[in-house]
């Protein structure tokens, strides 16, 4: 695991039992499992990068499709021998669906991811709802929208890589041309979201189901960017160097959250501005205030 990850640098790894074994390894994950009791599963190991997923689909496949069967498989496992597991809340994407001309994305919209990111999810998704349909397990699947916060370290993310030339005094780049439009999830709202979704497995109907969460809002790149350069106080224009949207992206994507704000009672609570303010001050080693 990465050392600069928040698990590690809040101290969080501290309070945490771990246990470090494959995705890929059913016998390390129903070890794991089973010796420690779990209860709640929440599947969120995952090959997350879009650019790696394009260049090297076969890790990426590995990694997020046979990933996820092997461990609701483990899953699956202890519940025939009289142990089961009471939730599992696996994590699906917006990507999931593809590209639609019609937005913004609602549950019932088909699955029509195409690049190898998006696909990888697609597939998660629909292996979660079938172990659910299938072997009568309390699965639900999150279609969570862009997440940022403070933690993140990995640089190709836009929201880390331009507080990182931000704080370096350098122009932050834009490698399209600033017009592909995202959903922005703060962090601490997607905690809630697991946690209510997690919660509503409670009643056996939602076994199975996939909700939406976001904010409802498209931002483009350049507008979050923008956003950043007034959070930071500096006096700089972003560096453009892409045409249109990078090949292997999608344009435009954000979400329909109705359902999970009228069946759950979840919504954000955090605004744009300041779910950026609060990841600015993480990154700059500041306050990291909670709602």
């Amino acid at each position: 695991m990465d050392p600069q990850t928040r698990f590690n640098t809040d101290g969080i790894a501290e309070r945490c039992v771990q246990v470090r074994a494959d995705l890929t390894d059913y016998e390390a994950l129903a070890r794991a499992l089973n010796e420690h009791e779990i209860r709640a599963v929440f599947h969120l190991a995952a090959q997350t990068i879009v650019g790696i997923a394009n260049r090297s689909p076969l890790s990426t496949f590995e990694t997020n499709i046979r990933g996820t069967y092997t461990l609701l498989e483990a899953c699956r496992g202890l519940g025939v021998v009289g142990n089961p597991i009471e939730r599992v809340v696996v994590a699906s994407s917006d990507k999931a669906y593809g590209r639609h001309d019609q937005l913004p994305y609602k549950e019932d919209f088909p699955l029509q991811a195409l690049y190898p990111y998006d696909v990888s999810k697609a597939a998660t998704d629909m292996i979660a709802r079938s172990y659910a349909g299938t072997y009568d397990m309390p699965i639900a699947v999150t279609r969570l929208a862009n997440v940022y916060g403070g933690g993140d370290p990995n640089p190709s993310r836009i929201v880390p890589d331009t507080i990182t030339a931000l704080r370096d005094g350098n122009r932050p780049v834009i490698r399209s041309d600033g017009s592909p439009e995202r959903d922005y999830l703060y962090v601490e709202d997607a905690v809630d979201a697991y946690l209510a979704i997690a919660d509503s497995l409670d009643d056996r109907e939602n076994w199975g189901r996939a909700w939406n969460a976001g904010t409802g809002t498209p931002v483009s790149v350049r507008e979050l960017v923008e956003r950043l350069i007034r959070t930071a106080g500096a006096d700089v224009e972003p560096d453009v160097q892409g045409e249109g949207t990078p090949h292997g992206e999608i344009d435009r994507q954000f979400l329909d959250s109705s359902t999970i704000k009228a069946e759950l009672g979840w919504q954000p609570r955090w605004t744009l501005e300041d779910g950026l303010t609060a990841t600015w001050r993480w990154y700059e080693g500041g306050s990291r205030p909670h709602r």
